[in-house]
Formats: C-alpha cells, sequence, structure tokens
C-alpha cells in the first residue's frame, strides 16, 4: 500500500486528485489519501445538487460546492474535517467494505479514549452520535472508498448550507440521510488539532499495513490532474448540469 497527503484545500482539485488516483494509478494495488478541504458541500455522484444545497447561503459564504465520483449524500467540509480515502485493486475478494476500512479511525479513537463503532447505515458513532460518513465507487475491478470525518465542523454552518430553500424541488437523485452529528473534538478527553489527528490516522494505518510507503506525484500526474480539475471537476456542468430530472413547484 502507498500513501499520499494532499497539502491542497481546493475542494475540487482533491477531489480530481482522488478521480485520478482511483482511475489512473491502477499499477498501486492500494492507495491511502489524507486530505483537507475549505468550506465546501461534496454531493453524490447521483444527487440533485440543487435539492441538498441552500443555494443562497452557499454563493454569499464563499462555500464551493463539488460532485463527488461515489454515490451516497451531501456532506458540507470545512478546514476542521479531515477526510480519508482507500483506493484497492481487490474490489472483487469481498473481504474489503465499509467495516474493514473503518477499523484504523475506531483504533485510532480508542488509543484517544474514545469509543467508536460502526453502524448499519455504513456510518461510524460515538454514543449514537454520527462523526463519519462513508461511501463508495466501482471503475473496473477497481475500487474507493472514502470516509468523511467531522473532526471539529462549524455545526451552525453545516446546518445553514444543507438547508433546501423555500422552492419544493422533487428529484429522481439520491435525498441525504439526516441524522444526529457530533464532532469528535467534543468527545476527546485531551484535544488535539484537525493536523494532529490526521498525523495519528497516519500512524495508525502504517501499523495496520507495515509495508506502507509514501507515493510522490510526479510533475505528469501533477500535469493531468490539473487538466481534470479544469475540465470536470471545477465546472459548472459536472456539478449541476449532471443532476437527475427534477420539477420544481412554488
Amino acid at each position: 500500500m502507498k500513501y499520499i497527503v494532499i497539502t491542497s484545500n481546493d475542494p475540487a482539485y482533491n477531489i480530481a486528485l482522488e478521480a485520478y488516483a482511483f482511475r489512473e494509478l491502477v499499477d498501486e494495488d492500494e492507495l491511502f489519501i489524507l486530505w483537507i478541504n475549505r468550506p465546501a458541500i461534496i454531493v453524490g455522484k447521483h444527487q440533485n445538487t440543487i435539492q441538498e444545497i441552500n443555494k443562497e447561503y452557499t454563493d454569499a459564504h464563499d462555500i464551493k460546492v463539488v460532485r463527488r465520483l461515489s454515490g451516497g449524500g451531501a456532506v458540507y467540509h470545512d478546514l476542521n474535517n479531515l477526510n480519508y480515502t482507500i483506493i484497492s485493486n481487490k474490489a472483487d475478494e469481498g473481504a474489503f467494505d465499509f467495516k474493514t476500512f473503518s477499523q484504523p479511525v475506531i483504533a485510532t479513537l480508542a488509543d484517544l479514549g474514545v469509543k467508536a463503532e460502526f453502524t448499519g447505515r455504513n456510518d461510524l458513532e460515538i454514543d449514537g452520535k454520527k462523526f463519519c460518513g462513508n461511501a463508495q465507487a466501482y471503475y473496473k475491478g477497481r475500487m474507493m472508498h472514502h470516509g468523511c470525518l467531522l473532526f471539529d465542523v462549524d455545526m451552525s454552518v453545516l446546518g445553514q448550507a444543507l438547508k433546501v430553500s423555500k422552492d419544493k424541488i422533487e428529484s429522481k437523485g439520491v435525498k441525504s440521510v439526516r441524522a444526529r452529528v457530533t464532532n469528535i473534538v467534543d468527545e476527546l478527553p485531551e484535544k488535539c488539532t484537525v493536523n494532529e489527528f490526521s498525523d495519528k490516522i497516519l500512524e495508525k494505518m502504517k501499523e495496520f499495513y507495515p509495508e506502507m510507503t509514501e507515493y510522490v506525484l510526479s510533475e505528469d500526474d501533477l500535469a493531468k490532474i490539473q487538466e481534470s480539475y479544469e475540465k470536470q471537476f471545477n465546472t459548472w456542468d459536472w456539478t449541476y448540469g449532471q443532476s437527475p430530472e427534477y420539477t420544481v413547484e412554488r
């Protein structure tokens, strides 16, 4: 397994980098990626973007809206939200599921004195409160699993940004599951920063996968990621134009 730590906070670029690793770095059997976005809403591939967001609020507060490759619901990210991705060529073996990929996160929290558990909706919870949602995508026998960890996210912004406007929009898209949520930092006996927590997750992954080394993106890799960012993931057509059919009622 190789790991990539992304230093960018641009959500569209980070999704492009993740997608490139998923679709192009096929010679790497397994990849682990950690990344943090500036304020953004990331919607699932099959969602109607307008149905999931408060467009006036996201525009007014410079909250970027980006569509990802995997399904599932819309999530809010900010600089105190940690995202992780695991990509594997072993999609058909059956042993790689949500629960398996969640174990390093659960183990890291246990080290910090917090009991977390995996729940039936493919979520991670502390005392019945969700702090991580998961989603997966498949491509030519390859699987991408990613988790969104709420570390110290501004919940007031989260609630406003994901609130649907007055228009009632009916869609064929997948509606997000609303759930009680909590921030990891609020549950920690001893506080730390999101970057410190990210380092602990990486250390735990190295314990689970002792052979893991860093994958350094080449100049060619970076050029192709930039092209994908400009032509797909940072475009209006991908984020909004790809939405399922819908009707608007006033």
